[in-house]
């Protein structure tokens, strides 16, 4: 008997760094009682589409989500979530910081409200700091990996988190 196959939904999720506020440009995904990240604070990015690479589909996704061209973006990592979200969701997604664009975003888009944070708030929420969490409502598997996009590391790191309902399992990584 053969091993399921994995077929995932490839996707980006990009943080957008702002290095003279030291602010990062999050999501509150707020619009849309259906969307399956409703009340979460999350990084912008989406899923890749046919025939795009996935710089394509960062570049795509930052131009409808905020509004900005990109100058600058490093891909920090990436991550196979298994059975994530509401529909038990395969996925495989490249995390890229961004510290070069042009453009001003605006205050808001079809998914919700876009807000600069501070980092080190943003940080303390991985943490697990309460005052933070409470600005900053993320899915509970991006407190592993949030810091990672942002250390001084230069190597990508290469996770897996499996979920179970809304909270992962376990997370493993490595560095090459």
């Amino acid at each position: 008997m053969s091993a399921p196959r994995f077929v995932p939904i490839v996707g980006s999720l990009a943080y957008i760094w702002d290095r003279d506020t030291d602010r990062v440009l999050m999501i509150r995904r707020n619009a849309r009682p259906d969307d399956d990240h409703f009340g979460k604070v999350n990084g912008l990015g989406g899923k890749l589409e046919p025939d795009e690479d996935i710089v394509e589909n960062v570049r795509r996704e930052l131009r409808e989500e905020a509004q900005i061209e990109l100058t600058s973006l490093t891909l920090r990592g990436t991550i196979t979530w298994t059975n994530f979200g509401p529909n038990d969701d395969d996925w495989l997604g490249f995390l890229f910081l961004v510290d070069g664009w042009e453009g001003t975003p605006p205050a808001n888009n079809e998914e919700g409200d876009l807000e600069w944070v501070d980092r080190s708030t943003l940080l303390a929420a991985c943490d697990g700091d309460a005052e933070a969490m409470k600005q900053l409502p993320m899915w509970a598997g991006d407190r592993h990996f949030v810091p990672l996009v942002f250390d001084d590391d230069p190597r990508p790191f290469h996770g897996t988190m499996p979920y179970e309902g809304d909270h992962p399992k376990s997370w493993t990584y490595q560095r090459i």
